[in-house]
């Protein structure tokens, strides 16, 4: 992904928010044990917020803002290249992944996480450059109107797609998990078998994928709602927090407002939720440039600055760790399940112990990167 000039001061906020948010999905995903998870900690059962479902809608919100002010000032065919070589290798390190945790082709899911970054990250590239405008120098710069409209076009169109077109057997409007046309196309184009094995109905039956074809319509809005904060950066940086954090409470209190016809719901990443999550996001990069800024402030967020400049083999090395604790035994018991047990002798409360053992994990992760972050070694896909 680009990440602009973002080794400056200037751009050490969008560093510190990004580490933030993949602090956030390392701690989400590598909890000692998923009988003991606290709520803050785990994604809303259906309908709802928690301030997990803040951490991936955050970090596609720092793709956007990374692309915003990386935005070449030439267009040339280079660019489709590196657009298309960034993308493949998402999608490929996603899939490469799939296979070690299902290793065979009759159930292997199709899309995930790091899929939906590579596609919302060609799309909105993508728009970026078919809609540049040019300069009387032949200078490109983004299109704000047409990045603006297309945001508020996505969710429009969602919105109306997932509350008029009817799904076999359930009609128009069901927002229920077997009922929804997000789900219903998902099974449709990619079997069952090929889709998340969490996203299940009351009895048991994969119905749903949260990151799923559908939804990633929604899920490029806060995409391009990031570029927008790039490009109010841009256009005077020296008011540009003040006028991020004020548009950034416009769309959440937005969202909210819509939360009753269109109900906040992470895993179909309905409108009101991509709203909602792209304020938050902007009114947390707008706290965490003027936290860039304090050096009282800056010092202990080091790490999540470290952690910012190499998000993606942050990330990477997370879900290593994490498929080792579930493939890997120490006895009769997996690497995590001991871990867990023997965190559990020292930390009484299973909760904690819990929350503990992921903490470790992000703390392993940042001293692993902290030598490559010295010597300026940071991986750009």
């Amino acid at each position: 992904m680009a990440d602009g000039n973002s080794t400056t001061p200037r751009f050490a906020g969008l560093d510190i928010f990004r580490g933030l948010a993949v602090a956030g999905m390392i701690v989400v995903n590598t909890p000692g044990s998923w009988d003991y998870v606290w709520w803050p900690l785990d994604h809303a059962e259906w309908h709802g917020f928690t301030p997990t479902d803040l951490v991936f809608p955050a970090f596609l919100f720092t793709v956007g803002v990374a692309l915003g002010l990386s935005f070449p000032k030439r267009i040339d065919a280079a660019i489709w290249l590196r657009i298309a070589r960034r993308t493949l290798a998402l999608i490929a390190i996603g899939w490469a992944f799939q296979f070690l945790v299902r290793p065979d082709i009759a159930n292997f899911r199709v899309l995930g996480v790091l899929e939906r970054i590579g596609l919302c990250y060609a799309l909105a590239a993508s728009l970026a450059i078919l809609t540049a405008k040019r300069d009387t120098a032949n200078r490109s710069h983004l299109n704000v109107p047409a990045i603006l409209s297309t945001a508020v076009g996505a969710l429009l169109l969602y919105w109306g797609l997932m509350t008029l077109v009817p799904v076999p057997g359930f009609g128009a409007g069901q927002l229920s998990p077997e009922g929804n046309l997000a789900g219903y196309v998902d099974r449709a184009l990619l079997t069952t078998a090929h889709m998340w094995r969490g996203g299940t109905d009351a009895a048991g039956n994969v119905v749903y994928d949260p990151e799923g074809l559908l939804s990633t319509i929604p899920a490029l809005a806060n995409v391009l709602f990031g570029m927008l904060a790039a490009a109010i950066w841009k256009a005077a940086p020296e008011r540009a927090t003040a006028r991020i954090a004020l548009a950034g409470a416009a769309l959440a209190l937005l969202g909210l407002a819509l939360h009753p016809v269109f109900p906040l719901n992470k895993k179909l990443w309905t409108s009101s939720f991509a709203l909602f999550t792209s304020g938050l996001s902007a009114m947390l990069l707008a706290l965490a440039t003027i936290a860039a800024r304090r050096p009282a402030l800056r010092k202990p967020l080091y790490p999540l600055h470290v952690l910012g400049m190499n998000a993606i083999l942050g990330y990477v090395l997370s879900l290593l760790i994490g498929i080792a604790g579930f493939k890997l035994f120490v006895g009769r018991d997996t690497l995590q399940g001991w871990c867990f047990a023997h965190l559990l002798q020292v930390i009484l409360n299973p909760w904690l112990a819990s929350f503990v053992y992921a903490a470790i994990v992000l703390l392993i992760i940042i001293t692993a990167l902290l030598p490559l972050h010295r010597r300026g070694i940071h991986l750009r896909l």
